[in-house]
């Protein structure tokens, strides 16, 4: 069984995404962020970096004490090497998965996600910060459009890598992008958006969080307004 600590933004996304693919039983433990929820002892025990998601996996592979995992793409690559599924065993294919997931880690995510914030959440509006966040997704876009030219997925079979990409891509319109500048990176997005195990992880947002997570000021005082002076401390 897996303990996961979720909310439904697009990192929250990608696990719910590969629980429901590898067919592995998880109970979800609802973290609101909107509400400071991240903050709470229990979480940061398992998370220090009070960010969604995280994991506890109760029966490990060793047989030992419970192991949690914080960070989606190392619990990505901590599942996928519990499981033995979507991270292929070919040494290239492997390398080459795990180099697009750190991609979306270091790159596609946190790129796209300020241009949520500044396009989005930010009082003020400021041209030059949208500007360059929007011209940056668009960029990465087009990098994993021509990725894309090459096969159906982005290394070899559907893998870790989609995963956690996919996710990122659902809001395009938030970010300025059109799919249909990208005609292989469309593809891509239609298939995996039919994928069973997709409709169900997304028919979680109705049923966990059918609001906004950002819907006042308080919210985005908790989610914008942290410094390490005024974070809440771990006992």
């Amino acid at each position: 069984m897996i303990d996961l600590y979720y909310w439904t933004t697009p990192n929250g996304h990608k696990i719910t995404m590969y629980l429901e693919e590898a067919g592995i039983d998880y109970r979800i433990i609802p973290i609101n962020i909107g509400k400071g929820e991240q903050f709470v002892p229990d979480f940061l025990a398992v998370a220090p970096n009070n960010r969604i998601p995280a994991i506890v996996d109760q029966a490990p592979a060793d047989d030992g004490q419970p192991i949690s995992v914080f960070e989606s793409g190392a619990i990505l690559q901590y599942l996928a090497e519990k499981t033995g599924k979507f991270l292929s065993s070919d040494l290239r294919l492997r390398t080459q998965t795990m180099e697009w997931l750190f991609w979306q880690m270091g790159g596609l995510g946190p790129m796209a996600g300020q241009n949520h914030h500044f396009g989005t959440y930010a009082p003020e509006k400021l041209p030059y910060a949208i500007n360059r966040y929007v011209n940056e997704t668009n960029r990465l876009y087009g990098v994993l459009n021509k990725q894309l030219a090459g096969g159906a997925f982005i290394a070899g079979d559907y893998s870790i890598a989609d995963m956690a990409c996919y996710p990122w891509i659902v809001p395009h319109a938030r970010q300025g992008q059109k799919l249909e500048d990208f005609p292989n990176l469309l593809r891509w997005f239609n298939t995996i958006a039919a994928r069973p195990a997709t409709v169900r992880a997304y028919a979680l947002t109705e049923k966990i969080n059918a609001k906004p997570t950002v819907h006042d000021d308080e919210a985005r005082r908790i989610l914008f307004g942290q410094t390490a002076s005024n974070l809440p401390v771990k006992p």
